[in-house]
């Protein structure tokens, strides 16, 4: 029976039998052949059989099993060695397709990173095909791009030699190429170049102003300065007067410091010059007229930048007069005013007259100088109390020294002949008229009052020291050296004090203070130390020793008699002080104009400073 017969036989099967013919065999057969087909259908056709049927299928089963037996033999005898070539075969094929199996796994292991290699391939293919098309245009415009590649070694060349046009000229055509190719990387490195050229250049547009240059180069590298366009006007401005302000500090630095009247000389003729040509040079270049449109944004004022720069240099001049004044310009220091007014009046032509600020620094270096000399005076005087003694010294010089007629000099300013009997007055007189010498050169009137403060208080430490000495050797007097140290005291009182009065009012005139003062002459001696020295305060310690009688009344003005008795020719003395011509300044103490008396005379526009004037001392008492 065939098994597509078991099947037609099996399908016929109810489900009942089925079921029936299962729970009969249900342990007799192992599970794997209840799932086969064929054996389902042999159980329904054993089903089918009858009973001599089945007795004879086990014996029919046995045949029909040695019958497929024979004939499985023969088949094999018969085709043995196809079986063995399939055999072998089958294990060839087996083998094949092991290699073929592990060489497609390979295959797809690389089959990535091959296609990755492929696509960089095409890719660099691509670059390479786009550099050699961008070569072939590189080299047809290989002229073109080597000019533009050589403009900064060409830039460079132009700045160091000089040629401030051609590199301006690059400049501008490397601007224009950076509007248009500011993406491009040779560009923007064409341009950078360029910019350090260009502020190489810049510098040495500025050098060339720090140094000693004139207007026709000054005009030329400001206007280099302005195409540049790096700097707005009122920076162009500062940037001029920084440059130039350079080269004169460095002019001034020259000079040499060891004498302060030398340096100080110098420096107000360079500064003169110099600042004067500055001042010339920043008026042809830049011009401080309003503008016809003025423009939108906040405007700048361009002038006062100058008058800024001009104020500084003013200050930096007072401040290194100042300096070398309190360094001591010995006795010169008229000669030293006329210079410095004259440099005022230099600056007065360009708005810039500090002469106003140059009398309060002379007046005061005057003052200083003449209140130094006046200690050392009282300090010498000092000194030659601790070792004066009045043993018959006025017999002996008396003696000696010929008597002065009155009628030889009629007129005559001139010291007390009488205090040549006492060394430490004469002395102390000769050091106080070496002062007033020094002073009568460059001598204000608003030192009136100040002088003669100064030398009220020097008379009064004289009082002071005379009456230390009396009270140190008067119980050792004797009648002699009493009698002495009274004519001693005499002429302080009588001579030295009264001639020391007549020298400051001859310094300062009582009608010229008057007049400042807008009072009457009669009225000046009202002020209290004003040009006249208050006797009673400087006298009045020594009262108990000077003779009891009055003292010669001050009166109001009596210059005009001084005057009067002053000869002309060499042996003025003071009086040439009164007589010099006089500067305008200004009183520290108010309003009021003060005339300057001194030896410096105003200098106009067509004169010149000159050197020291020649100063005839005073007579000294020897």
């Amino acid at each position: 029976m065939t098994p597509r017969k078991y099947l037609t036989k099996m399908a016929s099967v109810d489900v009942e039998d089925e079921s029936i013919l299962a729970s009969i065999f249900k342990d007799s057969f192992p599970e794997n052949w209840r799932e086969n087909p064929d054996f389902a259908a042999y159980l329904s056709e054993l089903s089918s059989y009858g009973v001599e049927k089945l007795n004879r299928e086990p014996e029919r089963l046995s045949e029909e099993r040695a019958q497929i037996l024979q004939q499985t033999r023969e088949l094999a005898f018969s085709n043995y060695k196809i079986f063995i070539r399939t055999a072998e075969c089958t294990k060839e094929i087996y083998r094949d397709f092991g290699l073929v199996e592990s060489s497609v796994s390979r295959l797809l292991d690389k089959l990535p990173g091959f296609g990755e290699k492929c696509r960089g391939f095409v890719k660099e293919a691509e670059e390479i095909g786009a550099s050699r098309r961008m070569n072939s245009l590189t080299l047809n415009r290989h002229t073109e791009i080597l000019e533009i590649v050589e403009i900064p070694q060409l830039m460079d060349t132009c700045v160091r030699n000089g040629y401030y046009e051609e590199a301006l000229e690059l400049a501008a055509y490397v601007k224009r190429l950076e509007k248009k190719h500011s993406s491009l990387p040779v560009i923007q490195g064409i341009v950078n170049e360029v910019r350090q050229s260009a502020q190489l250049m810049l510098n040495q547009l500025l050098q060339q102003l720090r140094n000693n240059a004139q207007l026709p180069v000054c005009l030329r590298v400001i206007g280099y300065l302005r195409r540049m366009d790096v700097f707005t006007e009122a920076e162009l401005r500062i940037k001029f007067l920084q440059a130039r302000g350079t080269w004169l500090r460095s002019i001034l630095g020259s000079i040499p410091t060891d004498d302060p009247y030398f340096h100080i000389t110098k420096t107000i003729e360079a500064s003169r010059v110099h600042l004067f040509d500055i001042f010339t040079q920043y008026r042809a270049i830049f011009s401080d007229e309003d503008p016809l449109l003025p423009s939108s944004g906040q405007m700048v004022n361009e002038s006062a930048i100058f008058h800024g720069w001009v104020v500084q240099k003013v200050s930096e001049f007072l401040q290194t007069l100042e300096t070398d004044l309190q360094r001591g310009v010995g006795g010169r220091l008229d000669s030293l005013l006329g210079q410095c007014m004259y440099f005022g009046l230099s600056f007065s032509r360009v708005g810039a007259d500090f002469r106003g600020q140059l009398a309060p620094m002379f007046q005061r270096v005057a003052l200083e100088t003449f209140h130094k000399a006046v200690q050392e005076a009282l300090s010498k005087f000092q000194e030659d109390m601790n070792m004066y003694t009045l043993i018959s010294a006025p017999a002996v010089l008396g003696s000696t020294i010929p008597q002065v007629s009155p009628s030889s000099q009629p007129g005559t300013l001139q010291p007390p002949m009488a205090l040549l009997d006492f060394l430490p007055l004469a002395c102390f007189l000769n050091n106080v008229l070496v002062a007033f010498n020094d002073l009568r050169l460059c001598c204000p009137v608003a030192l009136a009052q100040d002088v003669t403060m100064c030398l009220e208080d020097a008379l009064v430490k004289v009082t002071k020291v005379i009456l230390v000495f009396h009270r140190a050797e008067e119980t050792a007097f004797s009648s002699r050296e009493r009698e002495l140290f009274h004519q001693f005291c005499s002429a302080f009182a009588e001579d030295m004090v009264p001639f020391l009065n007549r020298c400051l009012q001859v310094l300062f005139p009582p009608a010229q203070v008057a007049q400042i003062l807008g009072i009457p002459p009669t009225q000046v001696h009202k002020y209290i130390s004003l040009g006249c020295i208050n006797m009673n305060m400087v006298l009045e310690p020594l009262e108990f020793i000077l003779p009891k009688k009055e003292l010669p009344p001050v009166g109001p003005d009596t210059s005009s008699d001084l005057e009067t008795m002053m000869p002309p020719g060499p042996q003025e003395g003071l009086s040439a002080a009164v007589e010099s011509s006089s500067v305008p300044v200004e009183d520290q103490k108010g309003d009021v104009p003060v005339q300057h008396t001194g030896s410096a005379s105003t200098i106009s526009s067509e004169e010149t400073p000159t050197e020291n004037t020649k100063v005839t001392p005073e007579p000294e008492l020897t």
